[in-house]
This record gives C-alpha cells, sequence and structure tokens, in this order.
C-alpha cells in the first residue's frame, strides 16, 4: 500500500527513503549530505520499512537490506557486510555509506574545484575521518578504544562523557517513552518525520561547519605553516620554536603532517592579533592532537605567575601569564615570548 501524503516529507526531485520509528545520526546525516548535492536539493523523503514503498524510492539510505551504490541503495544491516572508507578500519553506516560516494562531490561543491583536485581529496579524507567515522563506529557498535585492552590495562574514566556526542544530539530529538502520541497513525507518523527532520538538519549543521572550517580556515592555513616551518632555524638552530607571523593559525594538523612522524618544534609563537602592537602568546605543542600533555611545557616555576612577578621570576622583560598547566603563555612582545621560548627550551 502506497505511504501517504503526510509521509512524503518534501514533495517534489528525486524521492529518498528510509526507515520509519527510532532514527539515528547516521540515516539523519545521509539524508542531509544528500540534500547538498544540486541533484537532491528538492527532494522528497519517505520514511517506512515497508518494501513496496521503498522500490518506488530513487535513493534508500539506512533500510532495505542491500547495498547496490548504482541502484542507490545504501544500507548496511545486512548478513556479510563489510564496507570500509579507503584506509580506515571502521565498518560503514548509511552516513559513511553516502560520504563514500557522494562526498567528494560535496567537498568539491563547496571549494569550487574538480573532484579530482588534491584539495578536495584532502578534505574529502579529512571529513571522514574528523567526523563521519565517529558516526559509523557509534552506529556499528564499535569503541574507541580495545574494550579487552582496557580492562586488562584496568583503566577507568575520570569522568562521564555525558550526552555530548553526535550520537546523543540526534538521540535526544527522538519522541520520549511516555510521550503522548496522537491516536491517528497518519497524524503520529507526521509528529515522527517532523521529529526527523529537525534531527537530520541538526546534525547538518554540524556536519557544514565542519566542512566550513576546513575549507575555510584550515586549508588555508597550510601555507602559513609551511612557511613558518621551513623558516623555524632562524629561531632555533634545532627547529624547536616555529613562530606563526601575522596572525595565529590552524596549525596542529599541519604541523604534525609537515614533522612526518619525527617531532621536533617545541613551542609555537603568534600575536594576539594582527594589530600593530599586539601580545604575543607561547603555546606548548601537545604530544598529539588531542592531547592535554605538552612535548615540553613551560617552566613550573613560572606557571600560575603574572605581570610584574613573572617578569621577575623568569628575569624576562613585559611577561604577561604562564597558565597554571604550564601549556600556554603570554608576553608584551615578539623578543620577549621568544626569550621565554629560549629559555624554556633548556
Amino acid at each position: 500500500m502506497a505511504e501517504s501524503a503526510s509521509k512524503r516529507l518534501k514533495t517534489s526531485g528525486p524521492l529518498i527513503g528510509t526507515h520509519s520509528g527510532h532514527f539515528h545520526a547516521d540515516e539523519a546525516l545521509a539524508v542531509h549530505m544528500l540534500r547538498l548535492l544540486p541533484a537532491y536539493a528538492d527532494s522528497g523523503l519517505v520514511r517506512t520499512r515497508d518494501p513496496a514503498v521503498l522500490e518506488t524510492c530513487h535513493t534508500v539510505v539506512d533500510v532495505g537490506g542491500e547495498y547496490d551504490a548504482e541502484r542507490r541503495r545504501f544500507d548496511h544491516h545486512q548478513r556479510g557486510f563489510a564496507v570500509n572508507f579507503p584506509g580506515r578500519p571502521t565498518k560503514l553506516s548509511s552516513a559513511g555509506l553516502v560520504f563514500l560516494h557522494y562526498g567528494r562531490a560535496i567537498v568539491a561543491q563547496r571549494l569550487g574545484q574538480a573532484e579530482d583536485a588534491p584539495d578536495v581529496d584532502l578534505l574529502y579524507r579529512r571529513l571522514y575521518e574528523n567526523f563521519v567515522e565517529a558516526l559509523d563506529a557509534h552506529d556499528n557498535g564499535i569503541s574507541v578504544y580495545d574494550p579487552k585492552a582496557v580492562a586488562a590495562a584496568g583503566l577507568e574514566k575520570n569522568y562521564s562523557e555525558g550526552g555530548f556526542g553526535l550520537g546523543a544530539i540526534v538521540g535526544r530529538l527522538n519522541p520520549r517513552w511516555n510521550d503522548p502520541a496522537p491516536a491517528d497513525r497518519a497524524e503520529a507518523q507526521a509528529a515522527e518525520d517532523a521529529r526527523f527532520l529537525k534531527a537530520s538538519s541538526r546534525i547538518g549543521e554540524e556536519f557544514d561547519a565542519e566542512l566550513e572550517n576546513y575549507a575555510g580556515a584550515w586549508l588555508p592555513a597550510r601555507s602559513i605553516v609551511q612557511d613558518a616551518f621551513t623558516k623555524r632555524s632562524q629561531h632555533d638552530e634545532q627547529g624547536r620554536i616555529l613562530v606563526l607571523e601575522g596572525q595565529s593559525v590552524p596549525w596542529k594538523d599541519h604541523l604534525y603532517a609537515l614533522e612526518d612522524g619525527t617531532p621536533s618544534v617545541l613551542y609555537v609563537l603568534y600575536p594576539e592579533n594582527p594589530q600593530p602592537g599586539a601580545k604575543w602568546r607561547i603555546q606548548c605543542v601537545p604530544e598529539s592532537k588531542d592531547s592535554f600533555v605538552s612535548r615540553k611545557p613551560l617552566p613550573e616555576a613560572w606557571r600560575g605567575f603574572r605581570d610584574e612577578e613573572l617578569d621577575g621570576i623568569s628575569s624576562i622583560p613585559g611577561c604577561v601569564f604562564v597558565h597554571a598547566a604550564g601549556f600556554i603563555g603570554g608576553n608584551k612582545t615578539f623578543e620577549g615570548a621568544k626569550e621565554m621560548a629560549t629559555k624554556a627550551l633548556v
């Protein structure tokens, strides 16, 4: 039996199908990503588990028990499914499948470049590894760490991460078990569908923001960090001090890539803003992107002090502060910040 008009959340363009009932982050993102492309911009959406209705859909995600890219069928629940993103170990969900086949086009559209352009390939892989893969793992029940290895090491969490994951953001938008539901089936489905659209929009906002950050800020920073990396021996013979002239840019990912597994830089210096006379910061390079452990923290004797008191302790004029954890500090001038870095190297 055909679906009622109330279940077709949009009525023009190719029809997308996904399952009804409790929704998840992967199909919510899959639908959003499809609709970023011109071919799907005005697509209809039907949420059902009826095979006959799904057969009428142009594209089906997260339901139907079939993965066939030529027929635009993107489910991952069927027995024997074991598709991964190139070079990554995580089994794909519907979000990963859609991104695998349409992610390049989405990135190319944002950059205004051909799909085979190097920058497109770079961001395609970065977006998967830093956004989509987490949804694939969450939907497939894959832990961040091997549970057996964690148990064997006797590790326990210091605190709860709460409901801040992407899956939780979407999960909260499902109806609660004790929410009153309309007695009329069509009205109940329409209410559920409205929640799904909100979920798709919500996680879509996060995806769009991630893409925009990579395209608008992260990628343009590459050449700036590359130039500073090339010149680092001007500030320290061993290349342990990197100076970003003009203003700070996102540097961690690019620095780790440039070092290529051989850590060398310990401190990064940059002005607080691009205005003349701006104060300067000295930041310690973390052991890894998400680590709070610095390769070489600023001296313990400086930590937690400010201004003239810090000047006296460090014997460096113009000090502004050093954080109590020793990972960042500041000085009124570049010369002062560089002297802080040079003394901290000892």
